[in-house]
Formats: structure tokens, C-alpha cells, sequence
């Protein structure tokens, strides 16, 4: 019996590294696939409807959001943002594992309509890691990283609610940890109900010859 893939819903604090993690996964393992998320804003150059985003109008989008088609959404700057519940389904029924990385609201959104889905939370070894990372970008001033921190601590106070933690100390390590402990995932009992449900029936035949 061809099984399912399975959902793993990803977030972490800023400078993690979860954005380049995730596409290590993608180029190193055949079976992950990235979630695409819908949007109402314009496509940037080179970015494809149906590989970046699924590009939909304001109308569309409320539409999708009437219907329940979507897992999660929200609006930024203007926008809406969310995942399609038919995508997700439909790469999880070929045998795909969907990694969907989100923050934390998101993530448990996902969770509420997708009890199976699987919650990790990547983080650096130390809040003055993440203060680091995100200092040497050199992209954000001072006033923006302390933001980020505020952000951060109120995303420590909710790892609990997540199935695994990851500590990204070292990119290879993070990057093994993660598909391994995704593959173990897999063999959790609330991942193979339909596998279970099964063996009752052929049980229930094989002894009523």
C-alpha cells in the first residue's frame, strides 16, 4: 500500500536559517516538497504562477477564504497570504512529504484543521547567536534587530506547543537532524492509521475463510 506523505510545518527564530535549510532539504531529498503559498500581490520578475505563488486577485482570494480552501492566511502590508488546503492534499495523496515553513500563528492555524501535521522549531544555540546572525547581515539597524529579539522571546514562550525542536549549531548537522527526525515522524502511530485500519480488515477476512 502506497502510504502518504506527511505535513511538516516548519518556524523559527529570525537568523536560524531555516529559509536556507529548507532548500537543502529540497535539492538533497527527492520526497520533500515546498508548500506554495497564494497571494493577491503583483509577481515579481522571473517568479511563476504555480511555482513561487499561486497568483490570485483580491476577489479569488476572498473567495478561497469563504469556501475554506485554504489551511491558513493572513494579511500583510496590503496583501493576503496563505496555504492552499488542495495543494497540500494533493502532493500528500502521491506520496510527497510537504514542508510548509511558517511563523508560529500560522503554524498553529495549520494545526487546528490539520491535526496529522508535524511542528518543528528551529533555533540557533543562544540568544546571542540570533542577536549575531542577524547583526551580520548588515541589513537591519539596531532599533530592528531588538525588534526581532522582542519577537523572539514571545516565540520562546510558545516552542512547547511544538512536536521537535532543532538547534541549527552546525548547517550539516541541522540539515541531517531534520530529515531524520521527519523520517521518524513518519512512523508515528497517528501517521499510519489508514495502514492499521487495513491490517484489521485482512485480519477479519483471512480469519473468516
Amino acid at each position: 500500500m502506497k502510504k502518504k506523505g506527511i505535513l511538516i510545518v516548519v518556524s523559527g527564530f529570525a537568523g536560524s536559517g531555516k529559509g536556507t535549510i529548507m532548500k537543502e532539504l529540497i535539492k538533497r531529498y527527492d520526497n520533500y516538497r515546498l508548500s506554495v503559498s497564494a497571494t493577491t500581490r503583483n509577481p515579481r520578475p522571473m517568479e511563476e504562477d504555480g511555482k513561487d505563488y499561486f497568483f490570485k486577485t483580491r476577489e479569488e482570494f476572498e473567495e478561497m477564504i469563504d469556501k475554506g480552501e485554504l489551511l491558513e492566511y493572513a494579511e500583510y502590508v496590503g496583501n493576503y497570504y496563505g496555504t492552499p488546503r488542495a495543494f497540500v492534499e494533493e502532493t500528500l495523496n502521491s506520496g510527497k512529504d510537504v514542508i510548509l515553513e511558517i511563523e508560529y500563528m500560522g503554524a498553529f492555524k495549520v494545526k487546528a484543521k490539520f491535526d496529522e501535521a508535524v511542528l518543528v522549531f528551529i533555533s540557533p544555540p543562544s540568544v546571542e547567536e540570533v542577536y549575531n546572525r542577524l547583526k551580520k547581515r548588515g541589513t537591519e539597524t539596531e532599533e530592528v534587530i531588538r525588534k526581532r529579539l522582542v519577537r523572539g522571546k514571545e516565540e520562546a514562550e510558545i516552542i512547547n506547543k511544538y512536536d521537535y525542536i532543532i538547534v541549527n549549531d552546525d548547517l550539516e548537522e541541522c540539515i541531517g537532524d531534520i530529515h531524520n527526525t521527519i523520517q521518524s515522524a513518519k512512523n508515528a502511530i497517528r501517521q499510519n492509521g489508514d495502514f492499521i485500519d487495513d491490517m484489521i480488515k485482512e485480519f477479519d477476512q483471512f480469519l473468516s475463510k
